[in-house]
């Protein structure tokens, strides 16, 4: 079993970004927009913001609560927006349940929406006319690129096909001539998918969702899901049990420290692509 190091890659990468920031002059600031108050969103926003003061990009957190109206949200998203200082923005998710995502999603222009999570953008993505690619989507490509690692004609199964790692993968997977199949919450007999992956992708956010048991010998896991960890230990846990299921897998990713150093990696390089442009 060997590990999907993605923290290692990361810096790799934002090494890479510093340079590059650094001959091109560019002169970068990222707003992150927070509403409300999360354990795992805030810990995303942490790792961003250290990954900007190493790449020397400047970093501004816009808090809002979670009982602002959605008029008013709105009218300060538009100011952050049209600020021209700044260079890219991110409206970190999830949202408090009584907003609808699009909303406010849609307010970013794609000359600043280096997470592709706008109509416009994602429908660019989709068509393969966009000059970037999801961040999440990205970390894990480059991932299985690194470790030389292919999908084409491989049988692929993505579990959960929500807007962040799901869906959009699903789409790439597709583009990379991958066998895919996408499991949610409806899936009949989501077991006998599982047990038949070559490469097994989960970005759901429930700890301890695939077992040792379920996967077959020589599996490859990308663990994209993150939650807390209960009890007195704090911090993040992923989708896989680990312990059980690395005693199978020929390669998997490590929670914390496998998919998400690399998004956040991914997503600075997609601020720095659109602002070489």
């Amino acid at each position: 079993m060997k590990i999907l190091d993605g923290k290692k890659l990361s810096e790799k990468i934002g090494s890479n970004l510093k340079k590059e920031i650094k001959k091109s002059n560019l002169k970068l600031r990222l707003a992150v927009i927070q509403i409300g108050q999360s354990a795992v969103s805030q810990i995303f926003i942490h790792q961003k913001e250290k990954a900007c003061e190493r790449a020397g990009i400047n970093f501004k957190l816009f808090r809002f609560p979670a009982e602002i109206e959605t008029s008013r949200l709105k009218k300060e998203i538009k100011a952050i927006v049209s600020a021209k200082i700044i260079s890219g923005i991110i409206i970190q998710l999830p949202l408090p349940s009584k907003f609808i995502p699009e909303e406010f999603l849609n307010l970013i222009p794609e000359e600043k929406d280096i997470d592709v999570l706008s109509e416009k953008s994602l429908g660019k993505f989709y068509q393969g006319i966009l000059s970037i690619i999801p961040p999440t989507v990205n970390g894990i490509l480059s991932l299985l690129k690194h470790y030389r690692i292919r999908v084409k004609g491989k049988n692929v199964i993505v579990i959960g096909a929500g807007r962040l790692v799901g869906f959009p993968l699903a789409v790439q997977l597709l583009k990379e001539r991958a066998t895919l199949s996408v499991l949610n919450e409806f899936t009949r007999d989501a077991p006998s998918f599982i047990k038949k992956a070559d490469i097994l992708i989960s970005g759901v956010g429930k700890p301890n969702l695939i077992k040792g048991k379920m996967v077959k010998k020589g599996v490859i896991i990308i663990d994209a899901g993150t939650s807390m960890k209960k009890g007195k230990i704090t911090g993040l846990v992923g989708d896989v049990d680990f312990e059980s299921v690395s005693k199978k897998a020929s390669y998997i990713t490590p929670v914390p420290g496998g998919v998400g150093p690399l998004t956040v990696a991914c997503l600075l390089e997609n601020l720095v692509r659109l602002n070489k442009k």
